[in-house]
């Protein structure tokens, strides 16, 4: 996996049945699924190897079905084998900062989810006036521009999406995020939307 290594040259690579010897408990270990055993059944086999790490997956095929049984299993990232090297880095920082990785599909099936569920719940159910000290709290911090990005991403919407929306490119979409994320201590986009939806971010 050339852009693998290229985004992280001085990581060790170890075979599948190989022994693992982690230089720490902060380590991540990346699982690159084979086309032959079913996904759960390698993530097993290397979770007995390395006990409580942080895995993430990388699957040639990405599939959002076999991703949301990864994260039960306790996955902290799942994404696409051939991700470049600069993806694949910023998945390392989401998951060492506390988040989790999940591949934009599934990402916009949580976030649609999630938004039906807040839409379900009784406002009277809520402490008073909950949702909007949030919201006053936390979107005065943000420009218009980042303002408008953050409620994109909170309705599930992709960077290509934004950008069309917004009529801007999609670079600018990923800075506008990237700001949006340190100004809100967001960990990723599904706790952004919470965040957005009215929750406390813990």
């Amino acid at each position: 996996m050339p852009r693998w290594l290229q985004a992280f040259p001085s990581a060790a690579v170890a075979c599948p049945g190989a022994s693992i010897k982690l230089p720490s408990a902060a380590a991540l270990v990346w699982l690159r699924l084979d086309d032959g055993p079913p996904a759960l059944e390698q993530l097993t086999a290397l979770r007995k190897a390395v006990g409580a790490t942080r895995i993430i997956v990388l699957a040639n095929r990405p599939d959002s079905e076999e991703a949301l049984a990864m994260f039960s299993a306790g996955i902290r990232g799942y994404c696409n084998a051939h991700a470049t090297a600069p993806n694949l880095r910023q998945v390392a920082n989401v998951v060492r900062a506390g988040g989790l990785w999940i591949g934009e599909a599934l990402m916009q099936r949580l976030l649609a989810s999630t938004q039906a569920a807040m839409a379900r719940i009784p406002t009277a159910k809520l402490p008073l006036n909950e949702t909007h000290c949030v919201t006053a709290d936390y979107l005065p911090t943000l420009t218009r521009r980042e303002q408008e990005v953050a409620r994109s991403v909170a309705r599930g919407s992709s960077n290509k999406e934004i950008a069309r929306q917004l009529d801007i490119t999609e670079r600018t979409v990923k800075a506008h995020v990237g700001s949006v994320f340190r100004k809100l201590n967001a960990r990723d986009r599904l706790h952004l939307a919470l965040i957005i939806n009215g929750q406390r971010p813990t």
